[in-house]
């Protein structure tokens, strides 16, 4: 299980939290470039890539949640009933429901649609960042010269150096996979033609 854990990690540092920006990327080529690339197929991949992470996400986690010596670990019932338990719900459902509605095909091949679907598979983990961003704001137990020495800034300059390399890395992989499917498209451009002359 600790070898899953490490790759599900770095898949969701490389992939998973690059789909907004990836996604964000493939709206804008489809704009300015209008059927001029694979935007479609692009998306398609992402779409069947946000279905595959969450089916084998969740099944790892109830296997472990089965198969764990302590249950206490996995505070599921403590969160689904206390006093948030709209807003866990609400996470859990759009990390769980969510990415399974991109098997109808209405919904499927619409940008703003599998964006949202991207946004709700991770709004725990936004949600987290955006009060760890917050309360730091609102520390009222330090002077304000500590906290302009070495509070909020340095934390205000590492969370938009992350937003732009994660920004930075879904274009990259974005213009990447065009790129793969451009080279694809012009290979069986080319074998039809040498197999038509």
């Amino acid at each position: 299980m600790e070898l899953y854990r490490r790759i599900i990690e770095i898949v969701d540092a490389n992939l998973i939290f690059c789909l907004i920006p990836i996604i964000l990327t493939l709206i804008l080529v489809e704009f300015f470039f209008k059927n001029r690339f694979e935007t479609r197929k692009t998306l398609n991949l992402i779409r069947w890539t946000i279905i595959s992470y969450t089916i084998i996400t969740w099944t790892f986690y109830l296997i472990e949640m089965a198969t764990t010596e302590n249950p206490d670990e996995y505070a599921f019932i403590n969160r689904a009933t206390g006093p948030y338990a709209w807003a866990y719900w609400i996470m859990f459902l759009s990390a769980l429901i969510l990415p399974l509605t991109l098997f109808i095909k209405k919904l499927a091949p619409k940008f703003w649609y599998v964006l949202l679907v991207a946004f709700g598979m991770k709004s725990g983990m936004y949600f987290e960042r955006f009060v760890i961003i917050v309360t730091s704001f609102h520390r009222d137990y330090l002077p304000r010269n500590a906290e302009l020495k070495n509070g909020n800034f340095e934390l205000i300059d590492l969370f938009s150096f992350g937003i732009g390399m994660t920004f930075l890395q879904g274009a990259i992989i974005t213009i990447l996979t065009l790129g793969i499917f451009e080279i694809i498209k012009r290979k069986k451009l080319h074998t039809t033609r040498y197999h038509s002359s």
